[in-house]
C-alpha cells in the first residue's frame, strides 16, 4: 500500500529545505513517532519565543515615556537646564564629560578677554562717537550727547594688546578643534609666547619670567570691527562685541559670530585627552594626570597669559570704559573673568558649576534620555529636547509638538535692556513675551503641561541694584519701585496674565518659577517639583489616576 505523503513532502522536491526535512525512506513507525514528537516540541518552543517577543514589544509600547521640550529664545538658559537634568539623573556621564568642557571654558575666557580688548581700543572709541551721533534708537531714553562725552581712555591698551596676542592663535585653534573634532592636526606648532619684556619692566605682578626661546610673539593688528548697533542698544552679552579673532578657515564669516557646533558633532572627542591621560590621581583631588606635560595643550598659553589677563580685567580704566559702553560681560554664559587665576592653573579641572556656566551654542535639536522613577517606583523614560532658540531655528519646533507631555519655557527676565542679535530693533524681553504668547495659544499644545522659568533672577537683581531702570526700556512699568520684589511681581503678572487670558486650555497644568538655572541646589528642587507635576499629568492622561 502506498505510504501517505507527509505535509512537507507536498513542497517542491527542488526546494533544498523541503528535501532536507523529508523523512528517511525506510523510517520505522517508532522513528516516525519520535520525529513528530521532536518537531512538535520544537514548534512549541518556537511559538513560545514568538509570544514572548510579542509581549515584550507590547510592553515596550505601553511603557510610560515622557517627552519634554525646552523652549525659549537663544541664551535663555535651555542648555544649562538640560545640564542640570544630566547632573541629577545621569551623574556619572556628566562627570565623565567634565574634562572635555575644559577647552570650552578656555574658549569662553579667551573670547571674553578679546572682546574687552576690542571694546577699549582707540578704534572702537572713534566708531562709538560716529554711531552715537547717528543713532536714533527708540528703546532707550538716555540722551546720546551724554554718552559721547564719556570716553575714558585706557593708557595701557597697547601693552595689553601686545602681551595678549597669543590668545588670537589659541582662539582660532580651539575653534578649529571644535568645528572639526575628527580631524587630527597634521603638525603641532610651539605655542606663541607673550611679550615677556612687558612683564620684566614691572608692568604686572607675575612670577613668570622669560619663555624658553626668549622671543616675543609677532605683532598682530586687531581689526577695528564691531557690531553695527548703538552701544545704547546692547546685544546679548555673549555677542555684544565681535571677537577680533575667528576661525581662520572661514574668512567669510562674521567676526562676531558666536562659536557653535552641530548637535551631531562629537566635539568632546577632541578634548577628552584619550590616551594622553597617564593615570587617575586621588579621587579626593579630582585631578587627572597628563595634560600639563603636553607642550601643545592650550593650558600653557593661558597660563603664560594669566598675568596680563588679570591686569586687564582689574584695570580701573577698563572697568570704567566697559561701564560707559554698558557692556556687562558677567551677564553672559561662559563668564569666567573672576576666575582667571583658577582656570589658567596648569592642573585646572572643571567643577560642576564651571560646566553649568560654560557656553557652547549647539545647532539643531539636542536629545537626552533619562531613566527616572515615579512615585510608584516604576522607571519612566524621560526624553528632554533642547531646541534652538534663535529666530532662524524656531521653525524646527513644530515637529516636536506631537506627543509632547510638557514644555519648560525659559524667559530671561534680566534681558529687559538688551536687544536681539538677529534684529537689534527688537527688545529681548518683548521677544520673549511674544514667543510665550505663541506657545500658550498654540492649539497643538493645548493638552501639554507648561512650566515657565522666569530665569536669570540673580542677574536681574544685580542689574537693578546697579541702577538700571526697567521703565527706561519697558515704559509700561511706569513709576513703580525699581526693586527686585516689585519688578519680579510685575513679570509674574505679565507672563501669567498672558496664559490666563489667551491660553488654548486654561485647565492644563501650569506653574511659574523664578529661577537661576546655574544655581544647582535651587534648580534641583524646582526640577523635582516639575517632575512631580509632569508625572501626575501624565498619569491622568493615561487614566491611571
Amino acid at each position: 500500500m502506498a505510504r501517505p505523503l507527509e505535509p512537507n513532502r507536498r513542497r517542491s522536491l527542488s526546494d533544498p529545505l523541503a528535501a532536507a526535512l523529508m523523512p528517511p525512506p525506510n523510517e520505522s513507525a517508532a522513528d516516525r513517532e519520535r520525529r513528530l514528537a521532536a518537531e512538535s516540541e520544537a514548534k512549541r518552543v518556537s511559538d513560545g519565543i514568538d509570544e514572548m517577543l510579542r509581549a515584550e514589544k507590547k510592553e515596550k509600547k505601553a511603557k510610560p515615556e515622557i517627552k519634554i521640550l525646552l523652549l525659549g529664545q537663544s541664551e535663555s538658559g535651555k542648555s544649562t537646564t538640560l545640564k542640570q537634568f544630566q547632573l541629577m539623573h545621569a551623574t556619572a556621564a556628566f562627570h565623565a564629560d567634565r574634562i572635555a568642557w575644559r577647552a570650552v571654558i578656555y574658549l569662553n575666557l579667551v573670547r571674553s578677554i578679546r572682546r574687552i580688548l576690542d571694546a577699549v581700543s582707540p578704534e572702537s572709541d572713534q566708531l562709538d562717537e560716529a554711531e552715537e551721533i547717528a543713532s536714533t534708537s527708540p528703546l532707550f531714553s538716555i540722551r546720546q550727547s551724554s554718552v559721547v562725552s564719556m570716553t575714558t581712555k585706557v593708557p595701557k591698551y597697547p601693552q595689553y594688546r601686545r602681551a595678549l596676542e597669543p590668545l588670537k592663535e589659541l582662539e582660532e585653534r580651539l575653534i578649529r578643534m571644535l568645528s572639526s573634532p575628527d580631524e587630527d592636526e597634521p603638525t603641532h606648532t610651539t605655542p606663541a609666547k607673550p611679550d615677556w619684556s612687558f612683564y620684566a619692566n614691572g608692568n604686572f605682578n607675575s612670577q613668570v619670567l622669560i619663555g624658553k626661546n626668549g622671543r616675543p610673539a609677532p605683532f598682530i593688528t586687531i581689526p577695528p570691527t564691531r557690531a553695527s548697533t548703538s552701544p545704547l542698544s546692547p546685544l546679548s552679552p555673549s555677542t555684544s562685541l565681535p571677537s577680533p579673532g575667528g576661525s581662520s578657515n572661514s574668512s567669510s564669516k562674521s567676526k562676531n559670530a558666536e562659536v557653535s557646533v552641530h548637535h551631531t558633532s562629537n566635539w568632546k572627542k577632541a578634548f577628552s585627552l584619550g590616551n594622553r591621560i597617564k593615570s587617575p590621581k586621588s579621587a579626593h583631588t579630582n585631578e587627572i594626570e597628563g595634560w600639563w606635560d603636553d607642550p601643545n595643550d592650550p593650558v600653557h598659553v593661558l597660563n603664560a597669559c594669566a598675568p596680563p589677563m588679570l591686569a586687564l580685567w582689574k584695570d580701573p580704566h577698563v572697568k570704567q570704559r566697559l561701564r560707559e559702553k554698558r557692556i556687562r560681560l558677567e551677564e553672559s554664559g561662559g563668564f569666567f573673568l573672576d576666575e582667571i587665576s583658577r582656570i589658567t592653573a596648569l592642573r585646572y579641572f572643571p567643577s560642576d558649576q564651571d560646566v553649568l556656566k560654560a557656553r557652547l551654542k549647539t545647532m539643531g535639536v539636542v536629545e537626552h534620555s533619562f531613566a527616572i522613577a515615579d512615585g510608584q517606583r516604576r522607571v519612566i523614560t524621560w526624553k528632554v529636547y533642547d531646541v534652538g532658540g534663535a529666530r532662524n531655528q524656531r521653525h524646527a519646533w513644530a515637529p516636536y509638538f506631537e506627543d509632547v507631555n510638557a514644555i519648560i519655557f525659559l524667559a530671561p527676565i534680566s534681558a529687559f535692556d538688551q536687544v536681539l542679535v538677529e534684529d537689534p530693533t527688537v527688545n529681548r524681553l518683548e521677544d520673549s513675551l511674544m514667543l510665550w504668547q505663541s506657545v500658550v495659544t498654540n492649539k497643538l499644545l493645548s493638552h501639554v503641561s507648561i512650566i515657565l522659568f522666569l530665569n536669570k533672577v540673580d542677574l536681574l537683581q544685580a542689574k537693578l541694584k546697579s541702577g538700571v531702570r526697567l521703565n527706561h526700556h519697558m515704559p509700561h512699568y511706569g513709576d513703580r519701585p525699581n526693586d527686585y520684589e516689585n519688578v519680579t511681581r510685575y513679570f509674574l503678572h505679565k507672563f501669567g496674565g498672558i496664559h490666563e487670558k489667551l491660553s488654548s486650555n486654561k485647565e492644563r497644568q501650569f506653574k511659574i518659577h523664578l529661577t537661576s538655572v546655574t544655581d544647582t541646589r535651587r534648580t534641583a528642587t524646582i526640577i523635582q517639583n516639575v517632575r512631580d507635576i509632569i508625572i501626575t499629568a501624565n498619569l491622568k492622561n493615561i487614566h491611571l489616576i
